[in-house]
């Protein structure tokens, strides 16, 4: 959808019509919001993409959405090394006890039954808690150390 004038890439017109209708529905502050507003566009515009990316919200992971909603948002101010520590703290929580389930769902319905029918749970956006939210982002345990990146020798050769 892009194409290249003079060695820089510019936009068709219809990409920059989506820009804004993602940026309209993206920019709102909760996952439920998002949700909403997705619909909504749907219902108004008809298309296929719009459509196509509101079932894959609704098919996915509430407790899921949420976390990587709030990682989004928090990783627009953090270094590379701190999304980094983020993304690996958020994926160890993700695969250990007590939220171990939704990994574990996704993978039996994608992979193993090939249903495609996960039974999440939480089940709906407005079961998932705050806490659980959080949860992602806590501090590893005792036995699961933190992700050290080795900054001081990259750093030495800048």
């Amino acid at each position: 959808m892009s194409y290249f004038v003079g060695g820089s890439a510019h936009l068709c017109p219809l990409c920059y019509f989506r820009l804004a209708v993602i940026d309209k529905c993206f920019s709102h502050e909760t996952v439920e919001e998002i949700v909403d507003a997705l619909e909504s566009e749907a219902a108004q515009l008809n298309e296929e993409w719009c459509t196509l990316a509101l079932k894959r919200l609704k098919e996915a992971s509430p407790l899921a959405l949420k976390v990587s909603l709030r990682s989004i948002r928090e990783g627009r101010y953090q270094t590379l090394d701190e999304c980094l520590v983020r993304e690996y703290r958020m994926s160890i929580n993700g695969i250990s006890k007590p939220f171990y389930h939704d990994f574990c769902e996704g993978v039996r319905a994608r992979l193993v039954d090939k249903d495609l029918a996960p039974k999440w749970d939480p089940p709906a956006l407005e079961f998932v808690s705050e806490d659980m939210v959080d949860s992602y982002f806590a501090p590893l345990g005792e036995f699961e150390p933190e992700l050290k990146l080795p900054t001081e020798q990259r750093e030495a050769f800048i």
